[in-house]
């Protein structure tokens, strides 16, 4: 072999084993300025984002915004106070409808309102944290305590009660989700940014 097909060969190996990295986007959420968009498409309750990824939370914190695609009115008028999903996560290594904590939120009496939203061993729980604007951006955050979940909604604190073993939340993210029992009657757009 020649020296200069040698020094090609030697060339193209180097060359082939460089690393590229490759920066993998969520299929159907989009990012702008740190925020991921979830999509809750017309007649659906999973937004398009809904992958299963493990958690193990002292705090989560995150932004969310709304436009008015969350403005709606459901088909059978006694399911209009059903809260839908914000975020949250699932906790004590077991399905989110036997332990979690997440926000949760609705359109109705011509507001949106946020709430908080827990499993405890199989038993759900809620509290009304406030009402919220459109196009505004909310720090949401929830605390794990070995005896409460504190939720936190622009600087003010409220808490519901966590019966959890485990020291930390352990479990999976909870994405949004639109129901109740209802589909969403238009494509609902969620804004959500971790901190």
């Amino acid at each position: 072999m020649s020296r200069i097909t040698s020094l090609i060969f030697a060339t193209l190996i180097l060359l082939s084993c460089s690393k590229t990295q490759v920066i993998e986007q969520p299929k159907n959420a989009t990012e702008k300025s740190g925020f991921t968009t979830y999509t809750i498409p017309e007649g659906k309750q999973f937004c398009n984002d809904n992958n299963y990824v493990t958690t193990s939370y002292s705090e989560l914190t995150f932004i969310a915004k709304f436009d008015s695609s969350a403005i709606y009115t459901t088909a059978d008028p006694g399911r209009q106070n059903d809260i839908n999903k914000l975020y949250g996560f699932s906790d004590n290594n077991a399905m989110h409808h036997l332990y979690s904590a997440r926000f949760g939120w609705r359109w109705s009496s011509n507001s949106l309102r946020l709430f908080a939203y827990v499993y405890n061993n199989g038993i759900n729980d809620f509290k009304e944290l406030g009402t919220v604007a459109l196009n505004k951006e909310n720090i949401c955050s929830i605390k794990v305590t070995a005896t409460a979940y504190l939720f936190v909604l622009n600087n003010k604190t409220d808490s519901l009660p966590r019966t959890s073993i485990t020291l930390k939340a352990e479990g999976y993210k909870l994405y949004p989700y639109f129901g109740g029992y209802e589909c969403a009657p238009h494509t609902i757009n969620i804004f959500i940014k971790e901190l």
